[in-house]
Parts: C-alpha cells; sequence; structure tokens
C-alpha cells in the first residue's frame, strides 16, 4: 500500500504533520498532591508534573507544558516558570525529549510527539484542565517545538510562551492561539535578525494574536519577561 512519504498525491499522516490526540476530558483517577511528581509513563525521562497547592481537581485549572532547550531536562528548565506555577495557581508539565532535543529539531515528528501526547492524557486524567489556558512553552529548542507543535495544534492549546526559538516547522496549521514571543537583542548563539523578528512577521501576517517582546540580553530568558508572559496567559482566567 502507498504511504503519503511515497506517493505525494496522499494526504500527509496527520501524526507525522505534528498532530496531536489528545482532547481534555473529565478526570477519571485520583488528583496528585502539591509538588513535583515523576508520572511513571517512562522508564527514562520521564515527564514532571508540579502541582501547586490548594488545586481543586474538580474545577478548571490552567496548564503549562514547558519544553527544555537542547541537551537540557526538565530539572533545567522548570525554575523558569515554577515559580510562578506555585504562586499563581496552574499545573506545570514538563516534558523530557527521549534524545538530547526533540525529534523535530533533529528529523521530524515522532516518539516525542507520542510521549507528550501519553503525558498531557495522563494529566487530563487526574485535574480538569481549562481548555481556554493551555499553554505550550519553551526555550531556544524548547521554543522552537513549543511554537511549531503549537501553530499545528492551536485547536487544542490556547497560548504560546516563546523564549528565544531558532526556527518553526508547521506542515499543518489548526486553530489561532495567542502568542508572546521573545528574545534577546545580545543573542549570539540564535541571532535576532534571523529568527525572532522573522518570524514576528510571519506571524502577522498570518493574522495571529502576536505579542512580541525583545529585551537586552543574551541566549537565556529574562524573569521579567517571564513574568509578562505569564500575565499574558492568566490575564483573563480570573476577570
Amino acid at each position: 500500500m502507498a504511504s503519503s512519504a511515497t506517493d505525494p498525491t496522499l494526504p500527509l499522516d496527520p501524526r507525522l504533520a505534528g498532530r496531536l490526540s489528545f482532547l481534555p476530558r473529565l478526570p477519571t483517577k485520583p488528583a496528585l498532591g502539591p509538588g513535583r511528581h515523576a508520572l511513571g509513563l517512562f522508564e527514562t525521562r520521564d515527564a514532571v508534573l508540579c502541582v501547586p497547592e490548594h488545586v481543586d481537581p474538580r474545577l478548571p485549572t490552567p496548564l503549562v507544558v514547558l519544553f527544555h532547550g537542547g541537551g537540557g531536562h526538565a530539572g533545567k528548565i522548570l525554575p523558569m516558570l515554577e515559580g510562578h506555577a506555585q504562586a499563581r495557581g496552574f499545573l506545570l508539565l514538563a516534558p523530557q525529549s527521549l534524545h538530547p532535543t526533540w525529534d523535530l529539531v533533529i528529523a521530524g515528528n515522532g516518539p516525542d510527539r507520542e510521549r507528550l501526547d501519553r503525558a498531557l492524557a495522563e494529566v487530563a486524567d487526574r485535574f480538569l484542565i481549562d481548555p481556554g489556558h493551555l499553554a505550550f512553552a519553551g526555550h531556544s529548542d524548547g521554543g522552537s517545538y513549543a511554537l511549531s507543535l503549537g501553530l499545528t495544534n492551536g485547536d487544542r492549546v490556547s497560548h504560546l510562551i516563546v523564549s528565544s526559538a531558532g526556527f518553526l516547522s508547521v506542515h499543518v496549521q489548526a486553530g489561532a492561539p495567542k502568542i508572546f514571543l521573545s528574545h534577546g537583542t545580545r543573542d549570539e548563539q540564535i541571532g535576532i535578525d534571523r529568527s525572532a523578528r522573522r518570524h514576528a512577521h510571519l506571524l502577522r501576517s498570518a493574522g495571529y494574536d502576536l505579542t512580541y517582546v525583545e529585551y537586552d540580553g543574551p541566549h537565556a530568558y529574562d524573569p521579567s519577561v517571564v513574568e509578562q508572559a505569564v500575565d499574558f496567559f492568566l490575564g483573563d482566567f480570573f476577570a
């Protein structure tokens, strides 16, 4: 049987394009208590969920999925948002790439998309996720992954928080997530002219609701800009 990889007249497999099967649903398992939890889904590089104090699993709760940078891991990227999650009451999920960086960066959508689907399903089985406040976020390679996968699944993801992304790779666009894009003007690893400024132009041209922030800094997220991004994400949650 011919596949879309060998016959260009056939439609692209949505999984290869990065489409997720996850959808929010009613929880079926006990909620997890406050703190960091390895979800127990994978023998190596398991997904980690941070649960703040006083979350009512019966009420819709915001969720941020935070992707680490190249060569990174959950423990390295969680400090970017963990304090905000605790202070402002949102769930924070940190998946981990199977290899040193995300498969989309290396060759295309594959096991990392599948692992993300499983991690999201596990969180949804334990907490009632607010579909209007479900964000993909990340820095560097993680920012590229959040932006690319978020635009591909914008009918499932409401917000994107993208820091110092190097590229975007989108085969299928769905939905219209709100986007917070930031980049340091002194970034020598990923120059702003060939990345964020170009991305901002493309996103605005495509009609996305974009908040774009440049800051005086190197290839590192800026805590004050991260705080702006959290306000962007939660701005209407308590309205």
